[in-house]
């Protein structure tokens, strides 16, 4: 395979390191991003626990419903009584804990990072993966590019005739 060098294949300018910031700012930078998207994915977690517990919930109240079609109205009245639509935590269903975790923990974070990142980097976002992406890309190769490449339509050949039924940037109609 034959290399070609496009001299405009370089990271855009918002993924490049303002002048004077080191390389331990970066780095650092980059931790704290690296703390807000764990944040990110725990705060995923608590809606999938919310979103189970809901529908745990809905699936009890079906249970009641069967349990009372079956004849088996105590036992019925019992599950109702005791877990449908009951606290997960004391005085507390889920989307309460998401709530709490949102104002609590959630957006402090958010905000204090985006102030951080703002005062010590003119607001860029994922410096730190911005560079290790030029450290170890292969430049010249298709696939490893700085920048996201437009790709034509699914279907549709590079210099010849498109063979789906998408009009767009990347066809001949």
């Amino acid at each position: 395979m034959s290399e070609i060098f496009d001299e405009d294949d370089h990271p855009a300018p918002r993924h490049l390191r303002p002048e004077g910031v080191s390389d331990g700012t970066i780095e650092a930078l980059g931790t704290l991003s690296e703390a807000l998207e764990t944040v990110e994915q725990a705060r995923g977690h608590l809606y999938a626990f919310h979103q189970l517990t809901g529908g745990a919930d809905l699936t009890l109240g079906r249970a009641v419903e069967q349990l009372r079609t079956a004849g088996h109205v105590r036992q019925a009245d019992l599950v109702e009584r005791e877990m449908v639509g009951r606290n997960v935590i004391p005085g507390h269903w889920t989307f309460q804990i998401i709530e709490a975790y949102n104002a609590t923990f959630y957006q402090p974070l958010t905000q204090l990072e985006t102030r951080v990142r703002q005062e010590l980097a003119d607001g860029r976002t994922h410096l730190y993966e911005a560079e290790m992406k030029e450290a170890r890309r292969t430049r010249g190769h298709p696939d490893h590019t700085a920048r996201p490449v437009p790709q034509p339509p699914e279907g549709s050949e590079p210099g010849g005739e498109s063979h789906s039924n998408v009009t767009g940037p990347f066809t001949d109609r």
